[in-house]
């Protein structure tokens, strides 16, 4: 199926929303062709390193 800006543009924000996530969806699934970006990999080993030297802590969002 192909979309252009037109045809995208026309459809409800429900719609809209729906596609994305079903797009969403079907890229999670597809995760290890995508990969992690080395920039993305670089935050979070620089963020466990913190936690582990105690220099940071880790929040529920719950809390």
């Amino acid at each position: 199926m192909t979309m252009n800006t037109f045809e995208i543009n026309k459809m409800t924000t429900t719609e809209r929303l729906e596609t994305m996530e079903a797009i969403w969806d079907s890229l999670v699934r597809d995760e290890t062709e995508i990969g992690m970006p080395d920039w993305h990999r670089d935050v979070l080993d620089e963020r466990r390193l913190r936690i582990e030297r105690g220099e940071a802590k880790c929040f529920s969002l719950n809390k």
